[in-house]
């Protein structure tokens, strides 16, 4: 059980590096296709809004597919994804084959997710979903510096053999040591997985994790130009100041889950102002190399639970069945929040400059931080189901006299 929920971290950890190593090397590839950077850009936002949008008709139309099989499949299309990507001759081509994987991206996530759970047990559940879970948070803190550093060692079309190795390297152990994961044939049936979507709060936490998200990656999709233009750092000093703001992200993730064990409000309301804090001691002192390394630091540990954060601020509460439908959303919505983040922040870059992309960062933090306040208890929305009921026409019953 335990090798199987691993693995399946690792396939999380390549998938992921795929979608989020791009960041580190934007700036290369604005140099290599002669764009702008705010095109450059599509190439996270661009997967991130493919899976948004792809997420809940993939799993619907996977959902009788063997486990085993459909997670092994997405990790085979993500391989030939960075192979392409490694030699395309041109934006368009790079395009391409960034998008095609992100289709099946958001199924992986949900399958590995339900499968750990129940692999676990009932008792253990959490925490095999949080061991997959640390395959996505490792990296983003590691597959943007490992990445970046592969480009800085050689060249841009390095890092995205890398990326190919890492999913080789999930597949072949996925295929070899992975048990067969029958479809479960009990699959609960569409009304009552959707009749959680008739929760207000569930939307109310929706509707923030994603802020949260836009929030995150209006300013960290471009982080490398950032170092580079503001902080005016060489490809080398990039590498490694990524390299401490994921090393340090590992730590304060661990720390973010114990205290969203504790209190999943209070943690997250705290976290949102000190990535607020963050934000704007980067525009102040973004031009000073040493308060630059001390702030990035900091960043790094504060950022890197910010999807633990918005993962559990929305199942928080949500059990059984609901729980994996949930789960299934959830890639959807972090990438719909990752799409509007890296576009918001790519016009402001375009139009203003790229010092001032914080101030599109600061307002949506603050702004999902007000939205955390927001609570619909389950008395108000009974009393709502009920009053429907009520007004709804009591059905003609029809009376036979013999």
């Amino acid at each position: 059980m335990k090798k199987s929920i691993y693995i399946m971290a690792l396939g999380a950890f390549g998938i992921i590096t795929t979608e989020f190593g791009v960041i580190g090397i934007l700036p290369a590839l604005v140099k290599e296709f002669h764009i702008s950077i705010d095109t450059a850009g599509w190439l996270l936002s661009g997967f991130a809004l493919t899976v948004a949008l792809a997420g809940p008709f993939t799993n619907m139309l996977t959902a009788k597919m063997n486990r085993k099989t459909i997670m092994c499949l997405v990790l085979g299309i993500f391989v030939i994804s960075n192979l392409l990507s490694a030699v395309a001759p041109n934006f368009t081509v790079l395009m391409i084959a960034r998008i095609l994987p992100a289709f099946l991206h958001p199924v992986f996530w949900a399958v590995s997710m339900t499968a750990a759970s129940k692999q676990a047990g009932p008792k253990d559940a959490p925490k095999a979903i949080a061991i997959v879970m640390a395959g996505l948070s490792v990296a983003t803190v590691l597959g943007v510096p490992l990445t970046t550093y592969m480009a800085d060692l050689f060249n841009w079309r390095a890092s995205f053999v890398l990326s190919a190795f890492i999913n080789l390297l999930a597949f072949a152990a996925l295929a070899l040591f992975v048990p067969t994961m029958p479809a479960d044939d009990e699959q609960a049936s569409t009304k009552s997985q959707v009749k959680i979507l008739g929760s207000a709060q569930l939307w109310v936490r929706l509707l923030t994790s994603t802020i949260v998200l836009a929030g995150m990656f209006a300013t960290y999709g471009y982080l490398a130009e950032y170092l580079d233009k503001v902080s005016h750092m060489n490809g080398v000093q990039i590498s490694i100041m990524l390299l401490v703001f994921g090393g340090t992200g590992i730590v304060g993730n661990w720390l973010t889950g114990i205290a969203l064990s504790k209190n999943i409000p209070v943690t997250s309301r705290l976290f949102l102002l000190a990535l607020v804090i963050m934000h704007l001691l980067a525009y102040k002192f973004g031009g000073l190399f040493i308060p630059m390394v001390t702030i990035l630091s900091v960043w790094g540990f504060i950022h890197t639970g910010g999807f633990l954060v918005a993962n559990l601020h929305v199942i928080d509460g949500i059990q059984g069945k609901a729980l994996d439908f949930v789960n299934s959303l959830l890639p959807s919505f972090f990438n719909a929040g990752i799409t509007v983040g890296s576009l918001l922040g790519g016009f402001v870059i375009a139009h203003y400059g790229i010092h001032e992309v914080i101030w599109m960062t600061v307002p949506l933090l603050l702004l999902a931080l007000g939205l955390s306040f927001i609570t619909i208890s389950e008395k108000q929305e009974a009393r709502k189901e009920l009053t429907n009921e009520i007004n709804e026409p009591e059905p003609v019953q029809a009376v036979v006299c013999e």
